[in-house]
């Protein structure tokens, strides 16, 4: 009985480690997710104020459907 609580304990230290582990991965994706939306909210706007504005309304229109 000891032996099986022992592998239990050990088994549960394990998953402790690796939820831990898991924990600080998804935090830097995260990070790393906010970073690349901030950077595609700067291109966006770049883009924005490169094209002349007809070019701009057009890009946001929507095609006719026939």
């Amino acid at each position: 009985m000891e032996s099986r609580l022992a592998e239990i304990e050990i088994k549960l230290s394990f998953n402790e480690d690796l939820l831990d582990d898991l924990n600080r991965i998804v935090a830097r994706q995260q990070q790393s997710l906010s970073a690349l939306e901030s950077q595609v909210r700067e291109l966006r706007i770049q883009l924005q104020r490169s094209m002349p504005s007809e070019q701009s309304q057009q890009v946001h229109e929507i095609p006719p459907h026939y």
